[in-house]
């Protein structure tokens, strides 16, 4: 009787060792998974030459940024989401020695998720493959979140250029949110404009 009392227990020590694993494995898969999806964008970023700049709006000094990098290389065309306005980046650019031919500026974005929801087609349209990622460094994290997924299901790859500022870093929790915007936009086509309100 003793004997049987001892194996009953023993094969619930061994199953609930099984559904812990089981868990375990559940809560890891996922973690492996996006950690090794931004390993691998990573190491792209550094193996594949950006054809082009993608400048987030929101502040100047991006766009003055954006056009001292397109002096160094007469190649790369210019992608604006969002900014000032379209005259005074024209000028801005134009005061450069950048040509209009380079510059491609859209208005249409009304946040950070929308900067890369409303260009995404453009861009593939254009057999663009990898970008540099101009935005402000306090901005940068959060724009990688999302542009990793949105530019990144349309296989295009983001060097990130942070521009310097004086501004603390983002809260993770906007990270998480736009994040989880972008993957709305990815699986249903709608940006989750309600959840940026949050």
């Amino acid at each position: 009787m003793l004997l049987k009392i001892g194996s009953h227990k023993q094969k619930n020590l061994f199953r609930n060792r099984q559904r812990n694993r089981f868990r375990l494995g559940v809560w890891l898969l996922p973690i492996i998974a996006v950690s090794l999806w931004f390993g691998y964008r990573e190491v792209m970023s550094y193996i594949v030459k950006p054809e082009a700049v993608f400048v987030l709006g929101g502040a100047e000094e991006r766009e003055r940024f954006a056009a001292k990098l397109a002096q160094q290389d007469p190649e790369l065309h210019i992608w604006v989401s969002g900014g000032s306005p379209h005259w005074y980046a024209e000028r801005i650019f134009n005061n450069a020695g950048i040509e209009r031919s380079r510059l491609h500026i859209d208005r249409s974005a009304l946040d950070t998720v929308t900067n890369f929801t409303t260009l995404v087609d453009e861009l593939q349209a254009e057999n663009i493959d990898s970008v540099y990622l101009v935005t402000s460094d306090y901005h940068m994290r959060r724009a990688r979140v999302i542009g990793e997924i949105v530019f990144g299901s349309r296989g295009i790859v983001l060097k990130p250029i942070s521009v310097p500022s004086e501004k603390k870093t983002e809260p993770v929790s906007k990270c998480v949110r736009d994040g989880a915007r972008a993957l709305i936009w990815l699986t249903t086509g709608k940006k989750g404009a309600k959840l940026a309100r949050y």
